[in-house]
């Protein structure tokens, strides 16, 4: 069996290496890989352990298995073996972070989507509302048109019973102001006529006339629900 042991404490002398064990520590491997290396047994080395050792002692690998081998790196089969395995690894490796990388894409495409997604839904929801509103108000219709009407009768005559039913209106009208509706005047106001947003129940009026609600009308923001019926005023 070889011994390369006066080679290789000429080596770690320079780096102050002072013993074998000293050397598998700074180089992270074992004291067996060492001994392989003392004994000339490159060719059974792999070959991330001879670049760590070569790390530690300033030596590429072609420079160990030359000097703890006796034979030339071109003509020592096992290392070249091992060296194309090192760059099948490598290329490995390298599939392996374009792997990692297309994992990172396909991750960040789904963030993406579900951001979408989540928006969407967002407003698929306000658009569900929306559309709940309008089926409350159409079935509210003849209440909002014909309620208020009967109300204001109401309060013309305190005395018939029909004025016990105003506080029923309360809650629809809170239910009305949640949803940002208003009334575009009350029953009994007289206002100057607008055709966009009164509609004449009698007689005939010019813009500008001055015409009394009969009926109330509504508007959801900037949204015409219902307009006011009006007629004129004598």
């Amino acid at each position: 069996m070889a011994d390369y042991n006066a080679q290789l404490r000429a080596l770690m002398q320079p780096i102050g290496m002072t013993s074998f064990r000293a050397l598998s520590r700074a180089a992270g491997v074992s004291k067996w890989q060492v001994e392989l290396l003392r004994t000339g047994r490159v060719a059974q080395m792999r070959v991330e352990v001879l670049l760590k050792l070569g790390q530690v002692l300033q030596l590429s690998i072609d420079q160990l298995v030359e000097r703890f081998s006796g034979t030339p790196i071109e003509l020592n089969g096992s290392v070249v073996s091992s060296t194309a395995q090192l760059v099948q690894n490598q290329a490995s490796d390298r599939q392996s972070q374009q792997s990692e990388a297309a994992l990172q894409q396909s991750l960040e495409q789904l963030r993406q989507e579900y951001q979408r997604l989540q928006t969407q839904l967002a407003q698929q929801r306000t658009t569900l509302e929306q559309e709940f509103q309008q089926a409350t108000l159409q079935r509210l219709e003849s209440w909002l048109l014909q309620f208020p009407t009967a109300a204001y009768a109401a309060q013309q005559k305190p005395e018939l019973p029909a004025i016990k039913l105003l506080p029923l209106m309360r809650p629809i009208e809170q239910l009305l102001q949640s949803w940002g509706i208003e009334m575009l005047a009350p029953v009994g106001a007289e206002l100057p006529y607008n055709p966009q947003e009164h509609q004449l129940l009698e007689g005939t009026a010019n813009p500008g006339d001055l015409v009394k609600v009969r009926n109330p009308g509504y508007r959801q923001g900037d949204k015409l629900l219902y307009r006011a019926k009006v007629s004129p005023v004598q």
